[in-house]
């Protein structure tokens, strides 16, 4: 249980919850209270199939390119930490990604499915996570209704989005994205260490 509590809030920090809502009311602005709450459904439910899909099969497909699961690791935690990076010192992910709507008709997909929910960083972090020679099936199980978990709460959040904004304030909403940026960079390094341990044998 304990196990599965940690996978949760890690999962949250990777997936910034709250740091989609300032995307998600700048791309839905134009749009109706009714449209908007179909968007943030639509929006969460095909982030949680692409997540649900590199669980199934994000590790079979780097098996078949033949990379070896040490320098999955290594590669998976260099790129989540540059990642984190971004979110620690970067504009900001909701300020990063408001620039790119450039198409109000499609932001259901992109920006707010894809990246803003299911960033690069949550997808890495999915398949080491459910990594088929450390964890048991139980476990990836677990991860996966971790998953789920999440992207329910994110819906919540998107849907109840503005009246968020109102009392967090987008400076509350980016405070708290870079505070699961330093979660996430300490994940990062964590996998790295665990790649060059794999690796060289110690």
């Amino acid at each position: 249980m304990l196990e599965f509590i940690k996978t949760f809030f890690f999962l949250v920090a990777v997936i910034d919850p709250l740091g989609s809502i300032p995307v998600y009311l700048e791309a839905t602005k134009q749009f109706s209270i009714r449209a908007k709450r179909r968007i943030a459904v639509k929006a969460s439910g095909i982030a949680l199939v692409i997540l649900l899909f590199f669980i199934l099969v994000g590790q079979e497909i780097m098996e078949g390119m033949h990379i070896t699961l040490p320098a999955f690791q290594i590669s998976g935690g260099v790129i989540l930490f540059l990642f984190a990076l971004t979110m620690i010192f970067g504009e900001g992910k909701p300020e990063e990604e408001k620039h790119m709507i450039k198409d109000y008709t499609h932001v259901t997909v992109f920006p707010i499915a894809i990246p803003s929910i299911a960033s690069p960083g949550a997808i890495m972090a999915v398949v080491l996570l459910t990594d088929n020679h450390v964890y048991s099936f139980w476990h990836q199980v677990g991860t996966s209704v971790a998953v789920i978990l999440v992207i329910i709460v994110t819906c919540i959040l998107l849907l109840m989005a503005g009246r968020i904004q109102e009392r967090v304030g987008e400076t509350g909403i980016i405070v708290i994205s870079k505070i699961m940026g330093l979660i996430l960079a300490s994940f990062a390094i964590q996998n790295i260490l665990s790649g060059i341990k794999e690796y060289f044998n110690i």
